[in-house]
């Protein structure tokens, strides 16, 4: 007997919901790599173009984020039993790799310009980072509470908090170098933003990559769940238990559930699958539980593989 509980594979994902925010603070963030690049020619800051290479990334990597929710709502249909919804997790896994490239460079050329740093355009400099701190803290306020719900918003909103502290330290930079005339603080600067940089595009790396190899979801703990489901009346044993992630707010789980032939013979299969879904949806989040009940000397014949 088989039971499927909770949400279907609709096309609606938890990003969605933030889909318009995305959307304009893509454009906030395209405005301000234009505004970076062009001040970062003219005042020679290392660190202010490395700030204008992060934003371009962003801007491509919440560009990405945009077109994967997008296409998360078309529906479930053929072989796509559950639409395009996991592109959202392709997507991030992008952003991730995509920062750990321009974090790299960054770096590298930091260190290769330290004892050479070339004169820079201070006025210029400040100015530029300063418009850019105040666009990134309006679009962190866009995306906040998304950023709690969904991977692929969660990303978008990471890539802005690094935009945020890669402008603080050009402003500080900037700063230094009209106060004291030292030049050096931009490649200290270009360091710092390299250093932002990498671990949170490993962190949103390592989570991405989680989902796609179909770990258990975060809090989810299946030596518990086993737990619980033993816990059930009527239910004797439980094997092929399974809890993986199709996208962000859509943790699903199944498992075959060994009940008392007397449960089934007296019909009472539709009371443990009900007490089965109840029991995870209220302890473990997941409303979306396929069971498949079994008596028990059924899994005599099933595949030795099972465990």
């Amino acid at each position: 007997m088989g039971h499927d509980h909770g949400a279907g594979h609709g096309s609606g994902t938890t990003a969605a919901g933030h889909r318009g925010r995305l959307a304009v603070v893509l454009v906030l963030t395209g405005s301000v790599f234009v505004l970076e690049l062009v001040g970062a020619l003219i005042s020679g800051s290392l660190a202010l173009l490395a700030d204008a290479a992060h934003m371009a990334t962003d801007a491509l990597g919440i560009g990405m984020a945009l077109g994967a929710v997008t296409l998360a709502q078309r529906p479930a249909r053929g072989r796509r039993t559950f639409g395009w919804q996991r592109m959202e997790v392709l997507a991030a896994v992008g952003n991730g790799l995509l920062l750990l490239v321009v974090g790299g460079y960054v770096l590298v050329e930091a260190i290769r310009r330290i004892g050479d740093p070339p004169d820079i355009d201070s006025g210029w400099m400040l100015g530029v980072a300063l418009v850019g701190l105040a666009v990134n803290v309006g679009s962190l306020a866009l995306l906040r509470s998304g950023q709690r719900e969904s991977l692929n918003t969660r990303g978008a909103y990471l890539e802005v908090v690094g935009d945020a502290l890669g402008s603080v330290a050009v402003i500080v930079a900037a700063v230094v170098i009209a106060t004291t005339g030292w030049t050096g603080a931009d490649v200290v600067a270009s360091l710092a933003v390299g250093a932002l940089v990498l671990p949170r595009a490993w962190s949103l790396l390592r989570e991405a990559l989680d989902v796609l190899l179909e770990a258990a979801p975060k809090g989810v703990d299946l030596e518990q769940v086993r737990d619980h489901v033993l816990g059930v009346h009527g239910v004797l044993g439980v094997h092929d238990l399974h809890a993986w992630t199709i996208t962000s707010g859509l943790p699903v789980l199944s498992a075959h559930v060994v009940v008392s032939d007397e449960a089934l013979a007296d019909g009472h299969g539709g009371r443990v699958l009900d007490a089965l879904c109840s029991c995870l949806g209220d302890h473990f989040d997941l409303e979306h539980c396929t069971f498949q009940l079994e008596s028990p000397g059924h899994r005599n014949h099933e595949a030795p593989v099972h465990d």
